[in-house]
């Protein structure tokens, strides 16, 4: 790997302790021992390019999902089990036919189905999208390693512990914001005035959103489910911001179910086009495989086909934090617009005016597969 400090290029052996043995200062990650295969250089790449070199600020959970696309693409299961396996089947033939020991080539012949069935499973998928490092471990496993190094997150990615420690793939799902108990739900931010309401489950999303002042500029309360939907006071539209999978779609039929007659907007992005998308790298999570209760709903809105729906089952999702920081508020930013312009009389005639303009629409990826 090469020295973040003085650009060296480092053996194994010249870096012991995560230090460059030539100008003695430490480094963070060390693409051997980091389940990642990060290095620091590739993290503040990565960090400038979904910042869009320093002009918006993100959230960990967006650089998590930039910095695991290359690994979600590709599978490692059994990787180590596989040249194993070919190895040890390869030495006892040969062993077999020096020593003519029967036995051995038993054995061979049983490492090389094992060797094959590693294989099959590969070219099937298994272990494809699961993510190597989990959302909710990232912060320990590479955020803290660079606090401890350089005194802070890389430039441009906000402190989690503005918005909770809690990452909101665990505590955002669309489940719990479905099943929220209205007594219970928290104050919704921005209530008071509010001209609309942005319904968002993923609490890293919503600190995005906010850190760039997006519900403020449209007069939106930000909420997390249906429950705290119906509790704002405002009776303009309502815009539905959710991951692209059965969760999501689940979201927005339980905010229409529970507003009747308002105006819901779905701002989440289409499944079928973002899986059309070849830039779009998709993920899986065992633990929030919708149950048969909800595939049997989505089955009902006759909106997916059955391909779609078997993948959804399976568990495959294209995140929020998946989409490049840019587009997103450029996306979001465009809709809100759109809907407040026709909620709010005054911003509706200064838009007739020409004082307010659509963002352009975003380029290519700027992570891309890197």
């Amino acid at each position: 790997m090469i020295c973040p400090h003085c650009e060296r290029n480092l053996l194994r052996k010249e870096r012991t302790g995560n230090r460059c043995t030539h100008c003695k200062r430490s480094y963070a990650l060390d693409p051997k021992t980091n389940p990642l295969r990060l290095n620091d250089l590739r993290v503040r790449r990565i960090t400038t390019a979904l910042t869009d070199g320093g002009r918006i600020a993100i959230v960990p959970d967006q650089l998590w999902y930039a910095l695991s696309r290359k690994r979600l693409r590709d599978s490692d299961f059994g990787q180590g089990c596989l040249g194993g396996a070919f190895a040890g089947a390869g030495f006892a033939t040969v062993v077999a036919l020096f020593a003519e020991a029967p036995a051995l080539l038993i054995a061979s012949g049983a490492l090389l189905i094992i060797g094959l069935g590693i294989s099959v499973a590969r070219v099937m998928g298994a272990g494809k999208g699961i993510p190597p490092v989990v959302r909710e471990g990232f912060p320990a496993l590479v955020l803290s390693p660079w606090r401890s190094v350089y005194g802070g997150l890389p430039p441009g990615v906000l402190d989690p512990a503005a918005y909770g420690t809690g990452t909101a793939g665990a505590a955002g799902s669309a489940n719990s914001a479905r099943s929220a108990d209205p007594a219970g739900a928290a104050d919704p931010a921005g209530a008071e005035g509010a001209t609309g309401v942005l319904v968002c489950p993923d609490r890293a999303v919503v600190a995005f959103l906010v850190a760039d002042g997006l519900p403020a500029r449209h007069g939106l309360a930000v909420v997390r489910s249906p429950a705290e939907a119906a509790a704002v006071p405002s009776k303009g539209p309502v815009l539905v911001l959710h991951d692209t999978d059965a969760d999501g779609e689940l979201l927005v039929r339980g905010v229409r179910e529970a507003l009747p007659g308002r105006t819901v907007v779905d701002v989440g992005p289409p499944l079928r086009t973002v899986r059309s998308l070849p830039q779009a790298v998709p993920y899986r999570d065992p633990r929030r495989r919708p149950g048969p209760a909800d595939l049997r709903i989505l089955t009902a809105l006759g909106t997916y086909t059955p391909e779609e729906l078997k993948w959804l089952g399976q568990g495959w999702r294209f995140p929020l934090v998946g989409l490049p920081p840019a587009r997103l508020l450029a996306v979001v930013d465009r809709v809100a617009g759109q809907v407040s312009h026709g909620a709010d009389p005054d911003r509706r005639r200064a838009a007739d005016l020409g004082f307010l303009t659509w963002p352009e629409a975003a380029g290519p990826d700027p992570v891309g597969g890197r």
